[in-house]
Parts: C-alpha cells; structure tokens; sequence
C-alpha cells in the first residue's frame, strides 16, 4: 500500500509558474505507474498527466500538453507536475494517483488505486 501527500500548490498569476510535488510513502513507489488529475468546482475530475514507473513514458491532456511537464525521482519517492503559462482555467484541486501495473498509463480514474488528499491551485486573470 502507498499513502500519497500533494504539495506545492497556491495562487499564481496568469503566466506564471507553479511545481506541485506528490511524496509516496512505502518501497515500492518505483513499482507504481503515477499521474495528476485535477477537479475544479462543478466539474468532474479530469486526467491531466501520467507517466510510468521508471519515467520513460508519459501522456498529457491536450489541454496541457506543451505547458505542464511530469517527472518522477523514485529516490525520493516523488513525482512532480511542473505547470508553465498557466491560465485561469487550470484552476482546480490537483489529486495525484498511483497504479500498481507500473507500465500502464491510462486516463480512467477507476484503473488507479491509490489517491492524495489534493491541493488546490488557483489562476488569477
């Protein structure tokens, strides 16, 4: 089992820059496949990036790809969501996840087995 703590959030301009963190707690963090999704108020929660166990593969939303980066250092157990040229419509609570597969990157929520708590980003115009 993994316990997962997002950091990193806050109140950004529109333009500006933000790196959220996700620390894992247990061993086998190198084992899990990770991703951010994001729910902003009224909406579903959405995929936004994902990326395999070792790093080498990732995917992105179109609606962030270009702009936000995903990163994982498996020796400090965390991955990472770097967001450029942010935009009011990133506002949301980012949750990080984690899959036990490892090598899957996938969009459905469902397929992911563990999830954080969130931490709110919010994009002022």
């Amino acid at each position: 089992q993994v316990q997962l703590v997002e950091s990193g959030g806050g109140l950004v301009q529109a333009g500006g820059s933000l790196r959220l963190s996700c620390a894992a707690s247990g061993r086998t963090f190198s084992s899990y496949a990770m991703a951010w999704f994001r729910q902003a108020p009224g909406k579903e929660r959405e995929f936004v990036a994902a990326c395999t166990s070792s790093g080498g593969r990732t995917d992105y939303a179109d609606s962030v790809k270009g702009r936000f980066i995903i990163s994982r250092d498996n020796a400090k157990n965390t991955v990472y969501l770097q967001m450029n040229s942010l935009k009011p419509e990133d506002t949301a609570v980012y949750y990080c996840a984690a899959e036990d597969t490892g090598w899957m990157i996938t969009r459905r929520l469902s397929a992911y087995d563990y999830w954080g708590q969130g931490t709110q980003v919010t994009v002022s115009s």
